[in-house]
């Protein structure tokens, strides 16, 4: 199996975002995507989740896909412990219990049953990652995932990530070099737009 994009083209009105782009991802590993502001970086994990629509063929993507997004996009009328557990197949009263682990794991316990607007942004955002994990999806897909999290939360998220994500796929996307290096296996560079990968290391 592989992950790839084929000649892929996206565009908003005559605002060309993607042109002819074609790569392939690492399988089982951590990529990061970065470059500049509006370059289509997002539009890329979009078109890989098939929330953007493009040609059939342009995309490969055999894998099941959870999507941590730069908004944290919680139900506003549920607390942090029910916007996980809502994901999660089962009776309710076990998926309460496995998200109330999974909201200790990313450092908010003892905030369950806060609705998000009682929550920072920083810890909406690690609600957020906490319930993308736990959808246990082969494609792990992250947009900035650590961008309002100090560097001890930051740490402690990706060492979560490593260990919760053994052998899947993960592709996010960041502005920070160094975490870009302290986090991933592959760093991808691009500018645009239209997106351009300029080098991969």
């Amino acid at each position: 199996m592989k992950l790839s994009v084929n000649h892929l083209n996206v565009s908003f009105g005559e605002k060309i975002v993607i042109k002819d782009l074609s790569m392939n991802f690492s399988l089982g590993k951590i990529t990061c995507l970065t470059g500049p502001s509006g370059c289509g970086k997002t539009t890329l994990l979009r078109v890989l989740c098939g929330l953007q629509a493009v040609e059939t063929d342009m995309v490969d993507n055999p894998f099941s896909v959870s999507f941590a997004f730069q908004e944290d996009r919680l139900f506003p009328w549920l607390s942090a412990q029910d916007n996980i557990a809502a994901i999660l197949p089962g009776k309710r009263k076990d998926t309460r219990i496995e998200a109330k682990s999974w909201l200790k794991k990313v450092g908010l316990e003892g905030e369950e049953e806060k609705s998000p607007a009682s929550l920072s942004g920083g810890m909406c955002q690690r609600v957020s990652l906490a319930r993308a994990l736990a959808a246990d999806r082969e494609l792990l897909l992250l947009d900035e995932p650590f961008h309002a999290m100090d560097a001890a939360i930051k740490k402690q998220c990706m060492d979560l990530i490593r260990s919760s994500s053994k052998g899947k796929t993960i592709i996010f996307v960041t502005h920070d070099l160094e975490e870009a290096e302290q986090f991933a296996d592959e760093i991808c560079f691009f500018s645009g737009s239209p997106l351009t990968l300029e080098k991969r290391l």
